[in-house]
């Protein structure tokens, strides 16, 4: 088998759109281990984790646009980051009128 290729965002060209239950949002402050505080546009500010299949794949910096995926419970409070924008799928979505953060 060995190990998977990390992808740089060049090689990205699949576009994922948040399905039901998903919430786009935007990272704002790092804390560390694999926890990020993510400002979602539901209003909601949550304390979000970073799955383990995106922990090394994927490097996500403040700023960074995310699909979260709140918890069943503490909806409002936390939530787990499945998907990572690159620049230009973000500027796709601002265009399509689905990022309004």
């Amino acid at each position: 088998m060995g190990k998977k290729k990390v992808l740089s965002e060049g090689a990205i060209s699949e576009m994922v759109y948040p399905g039901q239950g998903e919430v786009l949002g935007v990272v704002t402050k790092l804390l560390g281990f694999d926890r990020i505080m993510v400002k979602c546009q539901d209003g909601a500010e949550r304390l979000c984790r970073i799955r383990g299949k995106m922990k090394r794949r994927v490097w996500i910096r403040e700023g960074d646009i995310v699909i979260i995926s709140p918890w069943d419970f503490q909806t409002d409070t936390r939530g787990d980051v499945t998907w990572r924008y690159t620049h230009a799928q973000a500027e796709n979505l601002r265009r399509k009128g689905l990022l309004t953060l």
